[in-house]
């Protein structure tokens, strides 16, 4: 039987942030909820990522996740984007591990292709796998939530896949003697 867990899910951004929380059972991953902080109206940088942690701790407070799994930033052609999306990050970050869940953090491209089997897929192909897998509909304002819950689902199989776990980089054997019970004679 699949301990259930619930897996918190980050987009971050300091003018929005994108949040996803879904719940794991035996039966696999389930929506819970989605959303945004939409932190455009805020001018200080410093006020928003206090709003960014504040609004963390309200989450992990309601939906107790056991995971927290968070985009992390990627280098784009402006290094400063990069510095505010990292900062953004750390204040989420920094709530989940005040209240003791492990923290995970993800490259968009690998969060694509665990959805869509593509790194280059774009924020609408996301969200429409992000539908068919948890089987809701979502609204397509939230682009930034449907990525928030393809990092939460990304986690789920990075962290429920033998091959994710066991293999790092194709080493079979080692997944091979490590799931002795796979093997069929």
């Amino acid at each position: 039987m699949t301990k259930e867990r619930i897996i918190l899910g980050i987009d971050p951004g300091t003018n929005i942030l994108g949040f996803g929380v879904i719940r794991v059972d035996e039966k696999g991953p389930h929506y819970v909820t989605m959303g945004v902080f939409d932190l455009r109206k805020i001018k200080d940088p410093y006020e928003k990522l206090a709003n960014i942690n504040a609004g963390v701790e309200e989450l992990v407070a309601v939906h107790t996740p056991t995971d927290l799994a968070v985009e992390s930033p990627f280098m784009g052609k402006n290094a400063q984007v990069v510095l505010k999306l990292g900062r953004a990050q750390g204040a989420a970050i920094i709530a989940a591990i005040k209240a003791g869940i492990t923290v995970h953090e993800y490259p968009p491209s690998r969060a694509k292709i665990a959805i869509c089997g593509n790194g280059l897929a774009s924020k609408q192909q996301v969200a429409m796998m992000v539908e068919k897998t948890l089987k809701v509909t979502l609204d397509p304002k939230y682009l930034d939530a449907t990525d928030a819950l393809a990092i939460a689902l990304c986690h789920y199989y990075q962290t429920s896949s033998p091959l994710a776990s066991s293999t790092k980089g194709g080493d079979w054997k080692k997944f091979l003697s490590d799931n002795p019970d796979r093997i069929k004679k």
